[in-house]
């Protein structure tokens, strides 16, 4: 009997490796950059997921990993999303993470923008959405109305530019919905109620507040300027924004120089010709360009010019005859240097 003893201790041990090698030998082949990510799209079949594995072979055994997955029936219940493949992780572990969703998340950097159409553009090369569902929510102005309480003019209030968390294939509607709950933490008690000490809602703060932004990127001009602006809304003068004119799609482009010829274009956000504030924000403003606004500057000025010297700061006045002079001391520097339009 003894003589049957070896071998049968042998396939015992064997079958024990094979077991554990199959289960939880490390699986994901090891990767010079780092930890490898395995993308599954919605309604993927597993096919598609096994070719995603086996084509840069991220598996050392893809057969047994495949094995595996057919045994515990998870090619019925595939879920899409962006899967780190840890070098540490057995087929088992990886089919639990695979199976439970468990995906990573990707850090999306949205950056102030001046146009709708850039932000399908600019989140498309990161998530798996749909940028042209996207597109048309962004252009639907009763769902705006019904779901934000804002139109394809305002909607670009919604945005607080910034950094935010999501994974790989959230859709359309729910990456909006991130950008609204966003903007309701932003939206705190005590902010509506400087915006209401200003007699404005927040969506009006927003579009002041992002020709603010576009006047100057120096944080300790943003609320001077947004003080000369309140000014003139306090007295029924024109905003006369020069940004409201090189905005994209409504104006003159992106020329620096702003003429008299050109205050007389057509358009609702010529705040030149038109009183009040424009029907939208002429960009995503920042934080501290909506809190410049909600807290100002206290003083009468009713003008300001950059000043001459190209530090991005300006020179700011209470009368005309005041702001002439600064004027004229800029329009005399572009000339020196050659700027035209």
């Amino acid at each position: 009997m003894r003589r049957w003893l070896l071998p049968l201790l042998f396939l015992l041990s064997a079958g024990t490796y094979g077991t554990w090698r199959l289960l939880y030998r490390p699986a994901p082949t090891p990767s010079p950059d780092g930890d490898a990510y395995l993308y599954i799209r919605t309604g993927a079949p597993f096919r598609a997921v096994l070719d995603s594995l086996n084509g840069p072979a991220l598996l050392r055994d893809s057969v047994g990993f495949r094995w595996l997955a057919e045994w515990r029936g998870y090619p019925g219940r595939i879920r899409a999303g962006r899967y780190r493949l840890s070098p540490e992780l057995g087929n088992l572990a990886l089919l639990r993470r695979l199976e439970n969703g468990e995906q990573d998340t990707i850090e999306l950097a949205v950056k102030p923008f001046h146009y709708l159409p850039a932000l399908p553009r600019r989140v498309a090369p990161h998530l798996e959405i749909d940028s042209v569902q996207l597109q048309k929510l962004l252009a639907d102005n009763a769902g705006l109305r019904a779901r934000y309480g804002l139109d394809t003019a305002t909607v670009r209030t919604l945005f607080i530019p910034g950094t935010y968390d999501l994974v790989w294939n959230t859709s359309p509607r729910a990456l909006l919905d991130t950008f609204a709950a966003r903007h309701r933490r932003f939206w705190t008690p005590q902010r509506r109620a400087r915006a209401d000490s200003l007699k404005m809602s927040p969506v009006q703060v927003s579009i002041l507040a992002s020709i603010v932004q576009r006047e100057t990127a120096q944080p300790t001009d943003k609320p001077l300027i947004a003080a000369v602006y309140l000014n003139r809304l306090r007295r029924g003068q024109p905003l006369q924004a020069d940004p409201t004119l090189l905005w994209p799609q409504h104006a003159l482009g992106t020329r620096r120089r702003v003429l008299n010829l050109d205050k007389k274009v057509d358009s609702p956000y010529n705040t030149y010709r038109h009183k009040g504030l424009p029907p939208g924000p002429i960009t995503t403003p920042l934080p501290g360009s909506l809190d410049a606004v909600l807290q100002p500057a206290r003083n009468q000025n009713l003008f300001f010019c950059a000043r001459p010297d190209g530090s991005g700061f300006s020179d700011f006045a209470e009368t005309y005859a005041q702001h002439r002079r600064n004027a004229r001391r800029y329009q005399h520097r572009l000339d020196s240097l050659g700027v035209r339009r």
